[in-house]
């Protein structure tokens, strides 16, 4: 159901209009979204409240909405839809209100030198530096300081200067015509680009950008357990801004080269221990090769294929040990039995193979006739 403006605003119907934009004036310092972060409810008041104001502190509307309603002024009053008349949107109603500054921060731009751009790029490791961390060299071509002119962007032996159009400010206020009366609206300065100063003789090299594009090499720190496909931040090592302006953040997107034994799952480590049946039957003692150095493994008699030995503290250690990981500093390491069954055997292998397929009572497939005889007397 469509609410009356003049209830939202809580003034009478024969309001004038000093007294609309008092109403209106103490409803959006309360239902500003800078006063109300994360209240969806209040940033829809706000607009309902803008809205009724839009339409009531013009007369022609006005006197439209008093007679027919909502009906009378669909399709939108002054300014096309935008509650400000396209004066900037929520920021800008605080530049009529306060003079430029929202009592709630946010509401200027910065002038002064731009900070740089963020740069990406993608490297591969070795396993076994993402599991135990390294340090290497990262290669990227972006803006670096320019080192003729010091990153000022002026020629040798002359300087910048205060730019006349903003008086150094970097920002221009113009006042324009809104629903709310006159409003001033603040803009980057167009002539010196928000920097609040001009160079009237730029360096040569950089052309007075104070910055210059060359291929950089950074040393970055790799942290241990890192895993394929998450990106580290480097901040200040992407590209710098103009004219002294800081430098942008590098990201770093990590691959990792794959092992020949082991394979990474979560934070363990998980690798397959072939056996031979006799192994299997009769238990051994192996070497295992661990990226910490070698271990005795022990693999007891009568092991089934996919049995796994588990080695606590052999894995790869957490970058967050909050959560079911705390007190954690590393996964395990899981040893998977796999059974190999030879392809071809010898006779001998093949005649030991059929003793005890007849001590175990076991009946086997022989394709060899003679052999057929043999197991046939065997078991007769």
């Amino acid at each position: 159901m469509a609410q009356d403006f003049y209830q939202l605003l809580g003034v009478s119907r024969g309001a004038s209009q000093e007294e609309l934009k008092r109403a209106y004036r103490k409803l959006a310092r309360e239902l500003h979204p800078d006063a109300n972060p994360n209240n969806a409810e209040a940033e829809e008041k706000f607009k309902l409240v803008s809205r009724a104001y839009e339409v009531l502190s013009d007369e022609e509307t006005r006197a439209r909405y008093d007679q027919f309603g909502e009906a009378g002024i669909s399709g939108g009053g002054r300014g096309g839809g935008d509650p400000f008349g396209g004066a900037g949107g929520f920021g800008s109603i605080f530049d009529a209100f306060f003079g430029g500054d929202s009592p709630f921060g946010g509401g200027r731009q910065q002038s002064g030198p731009q900070r740089g751009p963020d740069l990406e790029t993608q490297i591969e490791i070795d396993f076994v530096d993402a599991v135990f961390g390294c340090r290497t060299s990262v290669s990227i071509r972006s803006a670096v300081s320019c080192e003729e002119c010091e990153g000022s962007g002026a020629a040798a032996g002359t300087k910048a200067t205060s730019c006349a159009e903003c008086n150094g400010s970097g920002q221009v206020r113009r006042m324009r015509q809104s629903i709310l009366g006159q409003m001033v609206t603040t803009t980057p300065c167009g002539r010196c680009r928000g920097m609040g100063e001009v160079i009237a003789s730029p360096c040569n090299k950089c052309r007075g950008e104070g910055r210059v594009t060359k291929d950089q090499s950074h040393e970055i720190e790799i942290p241990a357990g890192i895993a394929a496909g998450q990106t580290m931040r480097v901040s200040g090592r992407g590209g710098v801004g103009p004219r002294g302006g800081a430098a942008g953040d590098l990201y770093v997107h990590i691959e990792v080269a794959p092992h020949e034994m082991y394979q990474r799952e979560e934070n363990d480590l998980v690798t397959n221990v072939q056996v031979s049946i006799a192994q299997a039957a009769l238990g051994v003692d192996l070497v295992l090769a661990t990226l910490d150095g070698d271990e005795t493994l022990t693999v007891a008699p009568g092991v089934q294929h996919g049995h796994e030995y588990v080695l606590k503290g052999r894995g790869v250690p957490y970058l967050n040990q909050g959560g079911r990981n705390r007190g954690r500093t590393r996964g395990d390491l899981r040893a998977r039995i796999e059974v190999v069954v030879p392809k071809k055997l010898s006779s001998k292998e093949r005649d030991l193979l059929l003793q005890l397929a007849k001590e175990r009572g076991e009946q086997v497939a022989v394709s060899d006739s003679s052999l057929k005889s043999k197991i046939k007397s065997a078991f007769s």
